[in-house]
């Protein structure tokens, strides 16, 4: 039996009223009932207090705060921000006394590598406070295979929302590269595609909406073991891919190959405004299969990295890398400052790796490694990258500050 007492009423816990712990204080869950119908009336809108801590952004509130973290990809940023306006408008602001149901719209990202899929569905999950659980669709397999279950993607937003199922359940499950489970031509081998059509056909569960039992810590399942069931009807699911080659697929759907008067302004379209006409049967012939697409409601595509924006992602977001170094310099009490033709070659570096704006972390490792091993000793100093340090002909400039001497 519990020796502790409600600060207000002196009521001792039990397990039909449990208390909530303070700094050495008390309240049991029949005061803050009371208290909510002190503050906001007596009636039954207590119900529905539980899960109202998701701040649901106006589209274009939305899309200015992706501005201040992803440089361009307007056109996404719009797609992505109505779409989960609508999504998470359908489960928190239903209207009484109406039969329409409105469906769950998921979404599909496609763009190139390093165009900032993941870190659209990051900032969105991040600014809504809604658990996000990322998943890469090249390491799932079907159910008995080795590899990662496609369920297991559950156990992952639910270990996001810390246990909570209500909040698991109003989550953001982002799959990675579903473009590499396509699945494999007409002819097919003896072997079995276990990543492949059976991940997709395994996904189609979860993403329609259903009631899936879930190990608590992840794994294999098993007969013995207990289940979290998850009901994934208002989990908003975001699949980003690059799908290289899908653009020459629909170049030729647009009759770009057909030669002849009026034909040559269609064949010199870039791919990445093609990228903007897919429609579903061009994923389809991809490797889709037509139910997956069929659940993928909202197609958005993102625009390939251009020199300029590569330039603007180091310097501009309010957590941009060279924001971040800057930081690490400043608690060594050293200055960090990058000349403009440094930071032009550091983004041309980049596009010629072709990783897009991941890249960037790894070159500014590389160019900052030797400097950052004396950090410690700089006490006092400004270093300066400038564009023979990027291109491996000089050191940094270290500058004693005068103030320091």
């Amino acid at each position: 039996m519990s020796d502790k007492k409600c600060n207000f009423c002196g009521t001792t816990q039990s397990e039909e009223n449990p208390f909530i712990t303070g700094t050495d204080a008390f309240i049991c869950s029949n005061c803050v009932v009371s208290a909510y119908k002190i503050l906001f009336g007596d009636d039954d809108s207590f119900e529905n207090f539980e899960y109202e801590d998701i701040e649901l952004l106006t589209p274009k509130a939305m899309k200015a705060l992706l501005d201040e973290y992803v440089i361009g990809q307007d056109n996404a940023k719009k797609t992505l921000s109505v779409a989960v306006y609508n999504h998470y408008k359908r489960i928190f602001k239903k209207i009484e006394d109406d039969d329409t149901e409105i469906s769950k719209s998921n979404i599909l990202l496609i763009g190139p590598t390093g165009s900032g899929k993941t870190l659209l569905a990051q900032t969105i999950a991040k600014f809504l406070n809604v658990p996000i659980a990322i998943a890469d669709a090249t390491n799932l397999t079907e159910a008995g295979y080795v590899g990662e279950d496609v369920e297991n993607i559950l156990v992952k937003l639910f270990q996001a929302a810390d246990g909570d199922v209500e909040r698991t359940e109003k989550g953001i499950i982002f799959i990675d590269e579903i473009d590499k489970i396509a699945r494999m031509g007409e002819n097919r081998s003896i072997t079995r595609d276990v990543s492949g059509e059976g991940v997709q056909q395994a996904l189609l569960k979860i993403i329609e909406g259903s009631m899936v039992n879930i190990p608590p810590k992840g794994g294999r399942k098993h007969p013995n073991q207990d289940f979290i069931q998850i009901d994934t009807s208002n989990i908003l699911f975001i699949c980003g891919g690059a799908f290289d080659g899908l653009g020459d697929m629909i170049k030729r759907r647009q009759g770009a190959n057909i030669l002849g008067f009026g034909q040559e302004k269609k064949g010199k379209m870039e791919t990445e405004d093609l990228m903007s006409l897919v429609e579903p049967d061009d994923l389809v012939g991809y490797g889709m299969i037509p139910e997956l697409i069929g659940r993928l409601h909202i197609f958005a595509s993102l625009e390939k990295i251009s020199e300029e924006d590569m330039v603007r992602i180091l310097t501009e977001p309010k957590n941009s890398l060279i924001r971040q170094y800057v930081k690490l310099f400043a608690i060594d009490n050293a200055t960090l400052t990058f000349e403009d033709e440094a930071l032009l070659i550091i983004a041309q570096k980049a596009l010629e790796r072709k990783t897009g704006a991941r890249g960037l972390r790894s070159i500014l490792e590389e160019l900052l490694l030797e400097t950052m091993y004396e950090l410690p000793e700089l006490d006092g100093y400004e270093v300066v990258i400038t564009s023979d340090a990027v291109l491996g002909k000089a050191k940094p400039l270290y500058i004693k500050n005068k103030k320091s001497a």
